[in-house]
């Protein structure tokens, strides 16, 4: 677990903020990667780290959104990291959007790593107090955007958009508008 835990701080030392909310999100995530005895685990009560990807088609012009089951909102694939991943956040990214889009993914060449980082609130459930995912935000790429559907555990639907389609579909989230503006640049770069 150590080394988990060193390869998430160093993660979390070398990532650069892009505005005031996600430095001060950065900065409770760094507190809580000193603080939390098992910080991948979901099992910690008060907050645990969990992975989520920008999914993009091959020429960077089309992005997933998710219906999120639970949640009822638009959302970029994520969830969990588990015990495979080891720690390490880009794989429990990688896996969660391929368990949630059906695409073999990988890392976009050119992106940060990680993209963005955000900590949001998840309401309490009948069987889970409220508690604070510490999401590690990864750009990637769909190799086979065709094969796309969507894990009826997990969300009622899945869709390919255009950026200003996805944009308009997640209305006043700021974190989450900040983590799409930041992947579209990257895919515009190239």
């Amino acid at each position: 677990m150590n080394a988990s835990l060193d390869s998430l701080r160093a993660l979390l030392s070398h990532h650069v903020p892009a505005d005031a909310r996600e430095r001060e999100d950065l900065e409770r995530m760094r507190r809580f990667a000193e603080e939390l005895e098992q910080p991948f685990s979901r099992a910690q009560p008060r907050a645990h780290f969990t992975g989520s990807a920008v999914v993009v088609d091959p020429e960077g012009t089309r992005v997933v959104l998710l219906l999120h089951g639970k949640l009822k909102r638009w959302l970029q694939p994520g969830g969990h990291a588990e015990e495979a991943d080891a720690g390490r956040m880009e794989d429990s990214a990688l896996r969660e959007a391929r368990e949630e889009t059906g695409c073999r993914v990988v890392l976009h060449p050119r992106a940060p790593r990680p993209l963005d980082v955000d900590v949001h609130t998840i309401p309490a459930r009948k069987d889970e107090a409220e508690h604070q995912h510490l999401d590690v935000r990864y750009l990637v790429v769909a190799e086979n955007p065709e094969a796309l559907v969507h894990d009826p555990h997990e969300s009622t639907g899945a869709q390919w958009l255009t950026w200003d389609e996805a944009l308009a579909r997640v209305g006043e989230d700021a974190p989450l508008r900040r983590l799409l503006e930041k992947a579209r640049a990257v895919v515009r770069a190239g």
